[in-house]
């Protein structure tokens, strides 16, 4: 962004930076761009990495979709990379398109792409595509990596690990952040370390539920009822069940590790599910916050899951700013502040909440790559604090070149 671009939100919602449009360089104003004068400067190469192995693969190719129409080009030299299902980095067509998550249509990663390595050295930063029958091309030096993966071996510190190794820079958290926030049962701890509050949970391992299912199924049932049953590292609602009774728990844990050995259990927490965006402040600022958000589910399913986040749309009603009074909203925020912090987050995060009628809230979890596509919650709530979408791209990628490599 350049210094003229809306003025994104502080950690105080007092602040009303949704109408503020006025240039500045204090803390809550956005960057002024990847250039070093202030200015558009000079175009930088950017990898936009998706697809992946998770079972958010589909969901992964939709936010790619999105952030190849948006991106500044005058900016941006982009190269989008797929990553197949079975875990092969391919170079792809710059088209959004074939790539755009609809009723009917689940985009994934076409494997007959170019074959593309990634530098595993600090010195050598450019990219190399092998085909059959032809000497290895290099594609050119990437100045920053912006990977748009959901899930395990993506959003969980791998490719994180990866880019680490060659001192490349990349948008969002790093190694550990990432690890720790895709691991539910980890987060809590976290979270409960820090003195942020959360619901009633337990965690079910591996180990656990193939030694003594029943033990561990009587641990859980001590919640009481109804429980929701999540894979521990996944997201996108893939694998969570809600479950009134003993006779659904078994087959719903059993779901659930279809995703993922570990699995975690929370009590249902009567309230509304209010969510804010986060972003890094620039050097050693605070992070930001956005205005909040709330999906709220108005017909044809129990809870927000798949099937409402990404191909019911007329199922849900995406308030934002969300209805909350000033009061709980700024406490909500600066918990969402406190819980990036306390983290260690890096770049972006959403924060989700449960606002209870009684005006108690409860951290549910932290998203360190959340949807984002334009009507996803993140960028929406952003738009509502006054970052439209291709500034909050913008925004982002100048995070990561501001960032240093290696340990920080």
């Amino acid at each position: 962004m350049t210094s003229d671009q809306p003025r994104a939100a502080t950690t105080d919602p007092s602040d009303d930076l949704s109408t503020d449009t006025s240039p500045g360089t204090d803390p809550g104003t956005a960057p002024a761009g990847p250039g070093t004068d202030g200015g558009a400067g000079p175009r930088r190469r950017v990898a936009v990495v998706f697809g992946g192995r998770s079972s958010e693969h589909a969901v992964s190719c939709s936010t790619a979709a999105s952030v190849l129409a948006a991106i500044d080009r005058e900016r941006w030299d982009v190269v989008p990379v797929g990553i197949t299902r079975d875990g092969r980095w391919v170079l792809v067509d710059d088209d959004p398109e074939p790539l755009r998550l609809a009723p009917g249509h689940v985009p994934a990663v076409d494997g007959s792409g170019a074959t593309v390595v990634v530098p595993l050295d600090t010195v050598d930063r450019s990219l190399t595509v092998l085909e059959p029958g032809q000497p290895p091309r290099a594609l050119g030096d990437v100045d920053v990596v912006l990977p748009l993966l959901h899930g395990p071996f993506g959003e969980d510190g791998t490719i994180q690990g990866l880019l680490d190794l060659a001192d490349v820079r990349y948008v969002g958290s790093g190694v550990t952040a990432s690890a720790v926030m895709m691991d539910k049962a980890m987060m809590k701890v976290v979270f409960e370390a820090a003195g942020l509050p959360v619901g009633p949970w337990v965690a079910i391992g591996d180990r656990e539920w193939l030694r003594d299912p029943d033990a561990a199924l009587a641990r859980t049932e001590a919640l009481g009822w109804p429980l929701f049953v999540k894979p521990a590292r996944a997201g996108s609602s893939m694998g969570i069940s809600r479950v009134e009774d003993t006779d659904a728990l078994r087959a719903a844990v059993e779901a659930a590790r279809e995703h993922d050995p570990k699995v975690v259990v929370e009590a249902a927490v009567e309230g509304r599910e209010i969510e804010c965006g986060v972003l890094e402040g620039h050097g050693v600022e605070p992070p930001r916050t956005s205005e909040l958000g709330e999906a709220v589910v108005v017909k044809g399913h129990t809870f927000y899951d798949f099937e409402a986040k990404y191909l019911a749309s007329d199922d849900v009603r995406l308030d934002c700013p969300a209805d909350v009074p000033e009061q709980d909203a700024h406490r909500i925020r600066t918990m969402a502040a406190q819980a990036f912090e306390a983290a260690g987050c890096e770049g972006l995060a959403r924060v989700d909440f449960f606002y209870t009628p009684d005006g108690e809230v409860l951290i549910n979890e932290i998203n360190t790559m959340p949807g984002f596509t334009p009507s996803s919650m993140y960028p929406r709530m952003w738009a509502a604090t006054g970052v439209p979408y291709a500034d909050l791209i913008d925004e982002l990628l100048g995070l990561a070149l501001e960032r240093r490599t290696g340990l920080r």
